[in-house]
């Protein structure tokens, strides 16, 4: 009854396959974006440069 028991338990599982692994597909950037990333960058240079005045006054 074990040999059974195992051989269908061997019989009816079926292997886990996982999927390949698919890269993501970088899409374009609009230019809305690119606007507001560079709108970013100018602030974030704005605010090291207030940061580094405020560090020098000290």
């Amino acid at each position: 009854m074990r040999i059974l028991a195992l051989l269908s338990a061997m019989l009816l599982t079926k292997p886990a396959v996982a999927d390949a692994f698919k890269r993501p597909i970088p899409q374009a950037q609009s230019a809305t974006a690119e606007f507001w990333y560079a709108a970013a960058c100018f602030a974030f240079l704005a605010a090291l440069v207030a940061v580094q005045r405020l560090v020098a006054r000290r």
